[in-house]
């Protein structure tokens, strides 16, 4: 893969304006802007025919960087799809990458993905703060990473109406609140090991819900007047994992069955070679999956289906960056005549 700069008419703008935020941050003596904007460093993510670069949002919360990539070949004026992929603790945007393998499926299937990262000075473990709802600090970042999905609807021309958001672990957790909290910007939301909003308020009860000792209440949602409905929920949990409780996978699905009044299919068991087993249940309404649960027999608390030797990765699972991508497309595909309509 080869890193370069911005390949768009606007590349001398974009280059300007962080030029101008470095500037500006050192000037300000901001020790979390500065820290931010520090140079990633960390595994080359995965080979592949396309473009990696660097983005910076700044807001109340602070200052984010994110990894944008782009496959080769994209036309001006071409709007592809949007998946934006938040990473778990102990990780950032270019081991996410790595790990996930996520970048050869955008190669292969042509869309964009977005890696938001957090800072170490916002969480020493480099977790998103998506339980802290009460201080605010969990809205702060939920308002960098939208700050940054639209700075590359507008850079990069991604499809605003085919948007969709996942995570792991912490970066699950923070996907699914985004979900509830601005539903109408995604098509699809899908949670890999993480636990489901209002689970906890504080990291002390983030503790308890991580072992699955907490009850999970409704999810806050967008004011009343916003009449839309939270967006299909992909859950992707291991019976084996013994840092997040598998109790909250089925809980999410529970949680987006309950909100839609959705009712439960038939079980499946799914076998894809040698690769771990998996049961799948779909959630209904009027014909139209609500939730999916996807619970790996024998997967810890890992990506599923991740490259071999990365950390939080287990290459034996089923490859979750496709399912992503095939529930997202689905999703994409329903949403497509409406939006063509208007």
């Amino acid at each position: 893969m080869r890193t370069i700069g911005i390949g768009w008419p606007w590349a001398k703008l974009a280059r300007r304006n962080l030029a101008r935020m470095t500037k500006l941050a050192t000037q300000a003596g901001s020790r979390a802007a500065v820290e931010a904007l520090k140079p990633i460093t960390g595994p080359v993510p995965p080979a592949g025919a396309g473009h990696w670069t660097l983005g910076i949002v700044t807001g109340v919360g602070g200052t984010r960087r994110y990894r944008i990539f782009r496959p080769a070949g994209v036309k001006f004026g071409e709007r592809l799809p949007l998946i934006v992929m938040l990473h778990g603790c102990q990780q950032d945007a270019a081991s996410f990458a790595a790990s996930t393998r996520m970048n050869a499926v955008a190669v292969r299937e042509r869309f964009l993905v977005l890696y938001p990262e957090q800072d170490r000075l916002s969480n020493p473990h480099g977790c998103w703060n998506w339980y802290d709802t009460k201080s605010g600090r969990a809205q702060a970042e939920l308002a960098l990473i939208m700050q940054a999905v639209d700075q590359v609807c507008t850079l990069y021309a991604a499809d605003r109406h085919r948007v969709a958001i996942a995570g792991l672990s912490a970066g699950a957790s923070m996907a699914a609140l985004l979900a509830t909290r601005h539903p109408e910007r995604f098509s699809a939301a899908v949670m890999h090991s993480g636990i489901p909003p209002g689970t906890a308020h504080s990291a002390l009860s983030a503790v308890g819900a991580m072992r699955g000792r907490r009850a999970t209440n409704p999810a806050p949602t967008t004011p009343p007047s916003i009449a839309v409905s939270w967006p299909p929920l992909m859950v992707i949990h291991g019976e084996a994992d013994g840092v997040v409780s598998p109790e909250n996978g089925r809980a999410a699905a529970h949680l987006w069955a309950d909100a839609a009044n959705a009712g439960v299919g038939v079980q499946r068991a799914v076998q894809r070679g040698r690769r771990h087993p998996m049961k799948v249940t779909e959630y209904k309404r009027h014909g139209m999956t609500v939730a999916t649960l996807v619970e790996v027999a024998r997967l810890g608390h890992s990506w599923s289906g991740g490259r071999a030797n990365e950390r939080f990765s287990d290459a034996q699972g089923p490859d979750a960056s496709r399912m992503i991508w095939a529930f997202a497309a689905r999703q994409f595909a329903l949403a497509r005549p409406a939006h063509a309509a208007a």
